[in-house]
């Protein structure tokens, strides 16, 4: 098993997607800002899922687990500002919140399973 098996991951992985999707379409004045936020926190999310993975403590793990939550709601912040500044349509918006929700579930679950110690050992 890898971290790639974690159904958290694969949803945070999937969101990342949708951001390096949607980012270019920002105004290029963006580039380096909102954009480069937005990916950067949306990359997090599934870069600590992987990175706390093979980490050998419970309290570790839930370290890097608490990371990704962070930069989960940073991530819903910038899909509110996005689209309340007009760089995201409705549709889109909606896309991105269904996606970060689904990631922020399966997030959550694994952190219950980490805290729980339900055979969670990898």
């Amino acid at each position: 098993m890898t971290f790639k098996d974690i159904i958290a991951w694969k949803k945070a992985y999937e969101f990342v997607l949708i951001v390096y999707r949607l980012t270019p379409k920002f105004p290029a004045f963006e580039t380096y800002g909102l954009a480069s936020q937005f990916q950067r926190a949306a990359v997090s999310i599934a870069a600590n899922i992987a990175e706390g993975y093979k980490k050998l403590s419970k309290a570790d793990k839930l370290r890097f687990m608490n990371i990704a939550q962070g930069s989960l709601e940073e991530c819903r912040f910038y899909i509110m500002l996005s689209k309340d500044l007009g760089y995201i349509s409705m549709e889109e918006h909606e896309q991105l919140n269904y996606s970060l929700e689904g990631t922020s579930y399966y997030l959550n679950a694994y952190c219950k399973g980490i805290s729980n110690n339900n055979g969670i050992t990898d």
